[in-house]
């Protein structure tokens, strides 16, 4: 399970952190590997920024030792689910990735059970209540998430 956002400090780290903690409550996470990736290469090696990290503590979900990478190409053939936060980011991964591993991406919140939203924006500069409305967004593509994952793996083993 990858999730990606633009520069991995708000959006997908913020994805990752609480997606572990989900898998960790269903003790799923010797099963399912999660991380967190930007389609741009500015915040290589930064912390999640600290009101995305104020938000997660609020929830009990550390991301401190998240640290932001980019998108590498052997992301497409590692992960079986790849995340986008947004349609531009799932736009610059498509462009990138070969023909046979497209399928693996999604948007986030096609797995959100009535959202009415098809992207998590962006809060960078929204102040706290934007990253506590990317939170609840954010919790729902992954609630929504888990029950595809854990529907694919009773099928897998079933």
């Amino acid at each position: 399970m990858l999730f990606v956002c633009m520069g991995n400090i708000c959006r997908s780290p913020t994805a990752h952190g609480l997606f572990l903690s989900l898998i960790q409550e269903q003790q799923l996470e010797q099963l399912i590997e999660v991380d967190s990736a930007g389609t741009h290469s500015w915040n290589i090696g930064s912390s999640p920024d600290l009101s995305s990290q104020k938000t997660a503590e609020k929830y009990g979900i550390d991301l401190s030792q998240l640290r932001a990478r980019c998108v590498v190409k052997g992301d497409y053939d590692y992960y079986d689910y790849i995340v986008a936060m947004d349609k531009s980011n799932l736009v610059n991964m498509l462009a990138e990735c070969d023909k046979d591993n497209r399928d693996k991406l999604k948007l986030l919140l096609d797995y959100a059970v009535n959202s009415g939203i098809t992207e998590v924006p962006d809060p960078y500069g929204e102040g706290m209540d934007g990253f506590e409305t990317v939170y609840g967004l954010i919790e729902q593509g992954c609630l929504g998430l888990l029950s595809t994952l854990k529907q694919d793996l009773s099928n897998k083993t079933g």
